[in-house]
């Protein structure tokens, strides 16, 4: 009997945000639902962040941000995720994020963008739902 693949997800914080209560939250609830999870930890790079999911071979990347940054940082771990080969890895995000910057983070291949005050169940259930595997 071939034993079913466990989602990976790779949870990181990028810049210099140094409060992650959220992103362990939700790494927890990942976890709590099955799935593989890797934080990273705070204060990553772009780059490091793009490499280490290259690395884990994850299937998704969360970023969470809270500093303001999420309009330069975010789009530039697609990017780099892009050009090293990773344009199957899943992105979603969170973090306090204004309304109107949701459009332009998903336009740079952000499937979600999750404020302050979802649960964590919306988001396993937005994993499960788009790989297709709940």
């Amino acid at each position: 009997m071939q034993k079913e693949k466990k989602i990976r997800v790779m949870i990181a914080k990028p810049g210099l945000d140094g409060h992650d209560r959220g992103a362990k939250y939700i790494a927890r609830a990942l976890r709590d639902a099955g799935m593989e999870v890797i934080y990273t930890g705070i204060r990553q790079t772009p780059e490091q962040i793009a490499n280490s999911a290259l690395q884990e071979d994850v299937d998704i990347v969360g970023l969470s941000l809270l500093s303001g940054a999420h309009n330069f940082l975010f789009p530039k771990v697609s990017e780099l995720l892009k050009k090293k080969g990773g344009e199957d890895i899943l992105l979603f995000g969170g973090g306090v994020i204004p309304e109107e910057d949701i459009a332009f983070l998903k336009s740079k291949g952000f499937k979600a963008i999750f404020t302050p005050g979802t649960p964590a169940q919306a988001v396993v259930d937005f994993i499960h739902k788009t790989l297709n595997n709940g």
